[in-house]
């Protein structure tokens, strides 16, 4: 298994120390840093088979600055890094700083095509606005390696994604009884551009809804995703580790 996405930083000890325990039942996981804060404790941890990302949130693009341009910079060019996000777009907590948001989104763009790394992309809105402005994003710019996190199924990012190529990523949503339609979009997307997830600590998948997400917990998404697919778990395990495995690079 692979979780493609987790926040360890934002772990408790106690949290951690059990998260690491279960380390060994996946291939890789990659945590990511969203703000200058996190970055070096994101590094800190990335040993093993965890894998770093380091980005700027849009929830913190008005962080935005030369000082932080040249921090990320320097960040991304560690060893361990092996993508750059999340970046993206969020109207749903801070729909005040799009400007910032998209500034922040076209510099982390720039520095993923420059390193040759994919671009991790958060979008969330309550009305569909930010799903829509990062549809007509990706179709203007065309990312060569990028992945939809905690892709949600919106019509506008589905065929933009699509039309660049992304990597649609699934986590614990999936496994909500409300969400068919999420489930129909997964049933009919490339089995090559699939890839499941955490959101560690957050996104928990049943029959964890309701407390703290761990990366081992990506089992009970995988296995969601391969009975809509009509595959056992193993099938699926191993074209979604492949999938993570041509994205992100991580050998």
């Amino acid at each position: 298994m692979t979780d493609t996405h987790a926040h360890l930083d934002f772990l408790e000890e106690a949290e951690l120390e059990d998260a690491k325990a279960h380390f060994p039942e996946l291939r890789a996981i990659l945590t990511l840093g969203v703000d200058p804060t996190r970055w070096e404790r994101t590094l800190a941890l990335a040993q093993g088979n965890v894998y770093a990302a380091v980005g700027l949130h849009p929830t913190s693009a008005h962080l935005l600055s030369p000082e932080v341009e040249e921090a990320l910079r320097y960040y991304a060019r560690h060893p361990r890094v092996r993508a750059i996000g999340e970046s993206g777009l969020d109207y749903y907590w801070t729909p005040e700083t799009k400007p910032a948001q998209l500034k922040a989104l076209e510099f982390q763009a720039t520095l993923a095509e420059e390193l040759g790394l994919p671009l991790v992309l958060h979008v969330r809105s309550k009305d569909g606005q930010a799903e829509e402005d990062l549809a007509a994003w990706l179709l203007t710019h065309r990312p060569k390696r990028v992945v939809l996190h905690a892709f949600g199924g919106h019509p506008a990012l589905e065929a933009a994604g699509l039309e660049v190529g992304a990597y649609f990523s699934f986590a614990g949503p999936l496994t909500y009884k409300k969400n068919q339609a999420l489930r129909e979009a997964a049933q009919r997307l490339p089995l090559h551009k699939l890839l499941v997830e955490t959101d560690t600590p957050f996104l928990p998948p049943e029959p964890h809804r309701g407390k703290r997400n761990l990366p081992h917990h990506v089992r009970h998404t995988l296995n969601r995703l391969a009975e809509v697919r009509g595959m056992t778990l193993e099938e699926m395990e191993s074209i979604t580790d492949q999938n993570a495995e041509t994205c992100f690079r991580w050998t």
